[in-house]
């Protein structure tokens, strides 16, 4: 049986409650082997020079982020996360058996 997948959009700041419950949610759903997807949209690609999200990304964690929104913000482009637009959002949506929006 293949693994589920969930899909979470974060487009809050890294001071805004939802990244903890971002950050929890995914740990939880990585112990019980579920394959989770992160699109950071608007001021949620500020978390990627955050110790909250990022250390997620070595424990299975798939980051994707706005690259309109990381130039916005003068967030470099790097490994901490795919980098690409909408069309990976619609992707990952359709991709996923469950998807969640915290904004």
């Amino acid at each position: 049986m293949a693994k589920q997948k969930l899909g979470i959009l974060l487009s809050s700041p890294p001071e805004h409650k939802n990244v903890k419950t971002v950050a929890g949610l995914v740990e939880a759903a990585l112990q019980q082997e579920v394959q989770v997807y992160l699109y950071l949209v608007d001021e949620g690609v500020k978390n990627l020079n955050q110790t909250t999200i990022t250390p997620l990304g070595r424990k299975g964690l798939k980051v994707f982020a706005c690259a309109y929104g990381a130039q916005r913000y003068g967030i470099s482009v790097d490994e901490k996360a795919v980098f690409g637009g909408l069309v990976v959002l619609s992707d990952l949506i359709k991709g996923c058996d469950r998807f969640i929006s915290f904004n």
